[in-house]
């Protein structure tokens, strides 16, 4: 038996409401599943007979049914006008919580066997148990991610060696811009509130455009709550955390509700730390502080159409360690982020529900300033950056068709005593097609697309940088086809190949001075072409209700690879470090496998390694995570013992800083609890217990501390926040 029932025979309903009830394999009622209907952005629970009912127009639907302890079902239906009809759907017990759905591999709804792209999802407690205040280190649970960090608070993310510009993150499919070349700016994505986090390892231009060459991570919230044309309500949540370490603390709140045609919901949390601490002492300067919110709204109509509005606030003060300071010295760099995004989604029927209309608007202001000493040790604005985008996005959808057209307008302002870029502005097009079929009954799947985009960057004159106004003009084309076949249940084999760019960034393009917490003076080259990769993924998987296991192997050759390397040069006691470009290659391996040894006991082990290459200069690239492997045991999501070993590396760039591997044990508990009349979850998690002293070789902090020690956390929470 698969490990999650995939039902894909397509059901006729003769009605434009949807009834149904949710039974266990015994016919017994499940109370509190979820069913989601994966095209509108909208969910029902059951009730305590197992019930559910759904108001939609006529067409063609996904549903998403899932509970924990349970295998999740996909089910597609038809809807036409008549009169009302039920749904009876069986789940079966199951202690892996697959995601049955993917959105991010083909910009509409997919079953997870079905898509050649390498995709994985956080979710559930696994999403729950990895919670922090960087989206880079949360993603670090799943397989081929890695994180460039610089402290507990800073990351980011890396995907298959590919790490800044080269790893594109979404937040529900649209973009976030941030300055991708800064070590010390990670994306501003809360984590806290969001419903999954879906990861596309390689290259996927063909649908999200220039960046998209290491890989997509795409943040998907909560649906918003649909009172299923019944009476309105309003729910409440909240969480309580802390951690030992750095005596971090953070509080949380969440409401939502739905009357009618229209839901809401409103979020918010606030997080603050002290000073990290590693087995050698305490780290000065290492605090933080944040404070994240959002407020969604939309309507949904009986046509079929929706519409929503959400607003986004993401910000804080994150100060940096600084190298070689005294022990005990005061004050230091610090780093001041902020986020504000207006977003807006609507989708609207067409042709009868045969086609359907989706748009995609937002309104992005991202800023980044770094407050440090000047000449005279006195504190003020190193820089101030400030980032303006407006894209759209159109998509329109029949069965396994997708055609799009995407926009991005951007002007970036720079600002403070040190020169980081120029004054630029930035408008780019795009149009693409993709389109699934589902051959031999289903034996074989097959993925394809194109994309072709345009870019203009104009640049302003900026003396100091010695840059002169001028613009710059790329076009560029992506390209996508993948294969999955089924020979037999439960066995899928994949093959996927890939075509991806990205442009130039205003720092690789126009540098000219000290880069920002490095010692040496970096120098752009404004004749740099567009970086271009093509890739080759190979993949099988084994997915039974008992077993689940997937190994990939993969090759990605770089055309225009864009690299900064040393020069003899020195300008203000500095080396000159300039940025130029050659041809480079990028291979490596995945496996994972998790299976239940026991009733409610669960095993996992991964195994993950990469290796590249400068083609030109013949030697290691730089940066690239060393092997890791982990194996972790869990019963139910009660009690779990995770051993992970990072392995000391071998093939190092003449400007890498080695480090020894090591090996981290990490544990965790977690209970239901009913407390002041409400259901509760109580989560215990011991990191680095036995407080190994070691330095991570992507930790920016490594030559001059050690990595943070132990750390318990706990974490109450209650309502909606799970």
């Amino acid at each position: 038996m698969a490990m999650f029932t995939l039902l894909l025979s397509i059901l006729v309903l003769p009605a434009d409401t949807v009834t149904g009830r949710i039974v266990d394999t015994a016919g017994h009622a499940i109370p509190q599943a979820i069913i989601e209907v994966a095209e509108l952005g909208t969910s029902v629970t059951t009730s305590a007979d197992g019930t559910f009912r759904l108001s939609v127009a006529p067409g063609r639907y996904t549903l998403a049914v899932r509970r924990h302890g349970y295998a999740p079902v996909v089910r597609e239906i038809v809807v036409a006008a008549a009169t009302p009809a039920e749904l009876q759907i069986m789940l079966t017990p199951s202690a892996f919580q697959l995601e049955p759905l993917t959105v991010t591999a083909t910009r509409q709804p997919l079953p997870s066997q079905s898509s050649p792209l390498p995709v994985t999802a956080l979710a559930g407690a696994e999403l729950r148990n990895a919670q922090g205040v960087s989206l880079a280190h949360v993603v670090e649970a799943l397989p081929g991610a890695r994180a460039i960090s610089t402290g507990m608070q800073i990351g980011k993310p890396v995907i298959r060696g590919f790490g800044g510009p080269r790893v594109l993150v979404l937040e529900n499919g649209s973009r976030l811009e941030d300055y991708s070349w800064s070590d010390e700016d990670g994306p501003s994505v809360e984590t806290a509130f969001v419903r999954r986090i879906e990861l596309i390892r390689g290259p996927a231009s063909v649908l999200y455009g220039s960046d998209a060459v290491g890989g997509v991570i795409n943040v998907i919230p909560d649906q918003l709550p649909d009172a299923g044309g019944g009476a309105g309500f309003t729910r409440t949540g909240f969480m309580l955390s802390g951690a030992t370490n750095n005596v971090e603390v953070a509080a949380a709140g969440q409401a939502e509700g739905a009357t009618r045609n229209f839901g809401w919901r409103v979020n918010a949390i606030g997080r603050g730390s002290s000073n990290l601490h590693t087995p050698d002492g305490e780290l000065d300067n290492t605090g933080f502080g944040a404070l994240n919110g959002d407020a969604t709204g939309g309507w949904r109509w009986a046509s079929g159409s929706n519409l929503t509005f959400r607003v986004v606030h993401y910000g804080g003060e994150f100060k940096l360690l600084e190298a070689n300071a005294a022990p005990g010295e005061a004050g230091g760099p610090e780093r001041k982020a902020g986020d504000n995004r207006i977003q807006i989604t609507g989708q609207r029927p067409l042709g009868g529900g045969a086609w359907r209309l989706e748009g995609k608007g937002q309104l992005q202001a991202h800023s980044l300033i770094e407050v440090s000493d000047d000449s005279t040790g006195t504190e003020s604005e190193a820089f101030n950056l400030q980032l303006k985008t407006a894209s759209l996005d159109l998509l329109l959808h029949r069965g396994g068709t997708t055609f799009g057209m995407t926009g991005i307008g951007q002007t970036n302002d720079a600002s403070g005593r040190e020169p980081i870029v120029p004054d630029a502005s930035t408008i780019s097009a795009a149009a693409f097609a993709l389109q699934r079929w589902s051959l031999a009954n289903g034996r074989w799947a097959v993925l394809a697309g194109l994309r072709g985009d345009a870019q203009r960057l104009s640049a302003h004159q900026n003396d100091s940088l010695g840059v002169a106004a001028q613009d710059r003009n790329a076009q560029a084309w992506s390209g996508n086809v993948g294969v999955v076949f089924m020979p037999a249940s439960p066995v899928s084999l994949t093959l996927n190949v890939g075509r991806a760019w990205r442009a130039p960034t205003l720092f690789e393009l126009f540098a000219n001075g000290p880069h920002i917490g490095e010692a040496r003076y970096e120098l752009g080259d404004s004749a740099l072409k567009p970086e271009v990769g093509g890739d080759v993924d190979l993949g099988l998987r084994w997915n039974d209700r008992r077993v689940r296991f997937e190994i990939s192997a993969y090759y990605n050759k770089l055309s225009d690879f864009i690299y900064v390397t040393p020069t003899a040069a020195f300008i203000d006691s500095l080396r000159v470090y300039q940025y130029t470009q050659a041809e480079a290659e990028m291979l490596g391996a995945e496996a994972s496998v998790e299976a239940e040894i026991a009733r409610g006991f669960v095993a996992r082990g991964r195994l993950e390694a990469v290796g590249g290459t400068n083609l030109a200069a013949h030697e290691p690239l730089p940066l690239l995570p060393p092997r890791r492997a982990a194996v972790s045991v869990a019963w139910r999501d009660r009690l779990s013992v995770e051993v992970d070993n990072y392995a000391t590396p071998t093939r190092l760039n003449p400007l890498d800083v080695p480090t020894e591997g090591y090996t981290l044990l990490n544990l965790g508990g977690g209970t239901d609890l009913r407390l002041f009349g409400r259901d509760m979850r109580l989560d215990i998690s011991l990191r680095n217990a036995l407080d190994e002293r070691y330095k991570s070789f992507l930790s920016r902090y490594k030559e001059f501390a050690y990595d943070p020690g132990r750390n318990l956390i706990i974490r109450l929470s209650s309502g909606l926040i799970d």
